[in-house]
């Protein structure tokens, strides 16, 4: 590939994982979870993001109440864990059914399309 259609690719990689790595934050916090326990967890499954973007984004998803955060003082380093609320469960639901619907049109549209 030029360096023209790296970049184009890199900007639209960047866009596609952004919606992703909301729907993989509220499905991995249906158990409580702490910043870098997500940031693991979402690595392991193969969801690479950044700390500067997961933390500002779960400070969101609490303000829109899909997550409930509460603090853990109870080790001897506290945390603030996070956990789905049920109207984040709903979201979650809805998006992952948005999700494999957009994700059989793609296949349909690619078998389509390819010789």
């Amino acid at each position: 590939m030029s360096s023209q259609e790296n970049e184009a690719l890199a900007i639209h990689q960047q866009e596609l994982r952004r919606g992703t790595v909301v729907l993989a934050s509220l499905l991995t916090c249906r158990t409580p979870q702490y910043g870098y326990s997500l940031l693991s967890g979402l690595e392991e499954a193969g969801i690479r993001v950044e700390a500067n973007t997961l933390y500002p984004l779960l400070r969101r998803l609490e303000k829109q109440g899909l997550l409930r955060a509460e603090w853990n003082t109870a080790e001897a380093r506290p945390r603030k864990y996070y956990t789905l609320t049920e109207a984040g469960a709903r979201v979650a639901d809805a998006l992952y059914a948005d999700w494999l619907d957009l994700t059989s049109s793609l296949t349909a549209l690619r078998k389509e399309t390819t010789p």
